[in-house]
């Protein structure tokens, strides 16, 4: 294979997991498999997508900055667990043998699948999760992120679900609020994984660069994809009315859910 269809496979798989992220979650488990299946050593695969997928989540934290000047003060301790348990788990990816990560890669994307499929289960729950406001529930909660953050820093699929239904059981009820605190969340574990990968060697970062690059026009066509709104970075921004609060939703042409879906809107989706 030449550097040429290479590139353009990784450009490819950029654009396709940054849109299925855009319209759900799990491009991970499209980019990552993708990496290996192009002679990427599983364990370096691995930190190249955590890198490629950094920048992004900058993207989704800004878009959620008004939400987040309501948060407590108290939920940015969080972020401490999360530094750390980056670090663990990167710690971690780099001194598994290459063999075993490679036995423990189908368990991986199968854990991660599961929590995707769960997901609809996972938007339930936190509509109905009890609220725990005391010292030993937010204790657990730094202990529980710890432990979401080492995963996030070893393999990371999927972590964005298990920190929603810590932030519900926290007392959390606003979901805008919960995925902009995830987000800053991820940014802060992806950021620190990433940084270390780079600096240890583990990171093809060519392919990282080529993979992020992919993904920022996949956001503005699934955006023109979508009959509601279609922006890109130089037109006018309208502001929205609406903001989608569940993980998935259809657009009809007309009030009757029999008729045919004209689009698909995901979580957070801003609609005007």
């Amino acid at each position: 294979m030449t550097n040429l269809v290479h590139n353009i496979l990784v450009f490819v798989v950029g654009f396709i997991a940054s849109a299925i992220n855009a319209i759900a979650f799990g491009g991970s488990l499209i980019s990552f498999p993708t990496l290996i299946w192009l002679g990427v050593p599983p364990i370096i695969a691995n930190a190249t997508n955590t890198a490629a997928v950094w920048p992004g989540s900058l993207g989704a934290v800004w878009g959620y900055r008004r939400e987040l000047r309501d948060t407590a003060p108290r939920m940015y301790w969080l972020i401490v667990p999360s530094v750390a348990g980056a670090i663990a788990g990167a710690m971690l990816l780099r001194v598994t043998p290459a063999e075993l990560f490679d036995r423990l890669v189908p368990l991986l994307i199968l854990f991660a699948t599961l929590l995707f499929a769960v997901q609809e289960r996972v938007q339930r729950f936190l509509n109905v999760a009890p609220e725990h406001h005391g010292s030993a529930w937010f204790s657990a909660a730094m202990i529980f992120q710890f432990l979401v953050s080492v995963y996030g820093g070893y393999f990371g699929a999927g972590m964005g679900i298990l920190m929603l239904a810590a932030l519900a059981i926290l007392g959390h009820d606003d979901i805008h609020q919960m995925n902009g605190l995830k987000n800053l969340l991820a940014v802060f574990i992806n950021a620190v994984a990433a940084a270390y990968f780079i600096f240890a060697g583990m990171v093809r970062v060519p392919d990282a660069i080529v993979m992020a690059a992919g993904a920022r026009p996949a956001r503005v066509t699934i955006q023109c994809l979508t009959p509601v709104r279609c922006v890109d970075a130089t037109s006018e921004i309208v502001a929205p009315t609406h903001r989608i609060a569940v993980l998935r939703t259809y657009v009809y042409s007309e009030p009757d859910g029999k008729t045919p879906p004209l689009s698909l809107l995901s979580l957070n989706a801003l609609v005007t």
